[in-house]
C-alpha cells in the first residue's frame, strides 16, 4: 500500500496535527469523494455540517473548524486550508505522480548546431530547435515542440499543448480603390517577453508585438484557450 504518514506531511508542510502521527494516508481527495483513508481540505466557506457527513480518514480545515474536526478524527488545522492543499497536491505528485523524460535529445528531434542546448534538458520526438534558441537547465520539450530562431525559454514555465507564442498579431490596414476596399498587412515586429513561473493552458495564443513587445509578467496564469493579443502587458502575478 502506497501513501504518506500524517507525521511526514506536517513535517514537510507545517501545521498542527491532531491525531496519529502514523495514519497512512493513501489518497488526496473532494471532500464529498474521501473515505476512510483518504485526506480532504475543508473550505472556509463550508458550514460544519460537512464534517459530520464526510467519511475522509483526514480532513485539512482552518482554525475555526478545528474543535469540531478533531472531535471526528485525525486532522491538521491551517491558517489556510486551500492553500495547504494546493501543496499537499504538488508533494502529492512528487511522490507519485508520472516521471518526466530522462535528459537527452531524441533521435528524430532537428536541433541547430547554433542553438544551445543545456545537457540537463530532455528533447521529445520530432522537435525543433532553431539557430540561436535557447534551452535551459531542466527543461522539457515534448513530441513536436518549436523553438524558433533566437527564442529562449523561461525558468518555472509550463506551456501546455497547442499554446503559439509569437504568431502575428492582427493587424491590416484598409486599402480604398475603385470604391472597392482590401487589406493591407501590417508586419508584426515585435516581440513576445514572458517572465519566469508563468503557466498558459492548453490552445492559448501570446500575440507578438506589431511595434513595441507583448509582455508577460513574472507569476503570469493563464488558462485554456485564452487569447493574449499583440502588445498586451500583463503584470506580475
Amino acid at each position: 500500500v502506497t501513501g504518506i504518514y500524517l507525521h511526514d506531511i506536517v513535517q514537510f508542510l507545517g501545521g498542527e496535527l491532531i491525531g496519529d502521527p502514523q495514519f497512512l494516508v493513501q489518497n488526496l481527495r473532494a471532500i464529498s469523494d474521501a473515505g476512510p483513508f483518504d485526506i480532504a481540505f475543508l473550505r472556509d466557506d463550508f458550514t460544519s455540517g460537512a464534517l459530520q457527513v464526510t467519511t475522509a480518514g483526514c480532513l485539512i480545515v482552518s482554525t475555526g473548524h478545528g474543535p469540531t474536526a478533531a472531535a471526528r478524527g485525525h486532522c491538521i488545522v491551517t491558517p489556510d486550508p486551500y492553500l495547504y492543499y494546493a501543496r499537499l497536491s504538488r508533494l502529492w505528485r512528487e511522490r507519485f505522480g508520472r516521471k518526466g523524460p530522462p535528459a537527452g535529445i531524441h533521435p528524430s528531434a532537428v536541433v541547430h548546431p547554433m542553438a544551445v542546448v543545456h545537457p540537463t534538458a530532455a528533447i521529445g520526438p520530432l522537435c525543433v530547435i532553431e539557430a540561436g534558441a535557447t534551452v535551459g537547465e531542466y527543461t522539457v520539450l515534448t513530441a513536436r515542440v518549436f523553438i524558433g530562431e533566437d527564442c529562449a525559454v523561461g525558468a518555472h514555465c509550463i506551456f501546455h499543448p497547442g499554446v503559439v507564442i509569437g504568431a502575428d498579431g492582427f493587424g491590416f490596414a484598409p486599402s480604398r480603390q475603385s470604391g472597392h476596399v482590401t487589406w493591407e498587412k501590417i508586419e508584426q515586429l515585435g516581440k513576445v517577453r514572458i517572465g519566469n513561473d508563468v503557466e498558459i493552458g492548453a490552445n492559448s495564443c501570446v500575440d507578438r508585438g506589431a511595434l513595441g513587445d507583448t509582455v508577460l509578467e513574472d507569476g503570469v496564469k493563464l488558462d485554456n484557450l485564452v487569447q493574449i493579443g499583440h502588445n498586451v502587458f500583463v503584470g506580475r502575478n
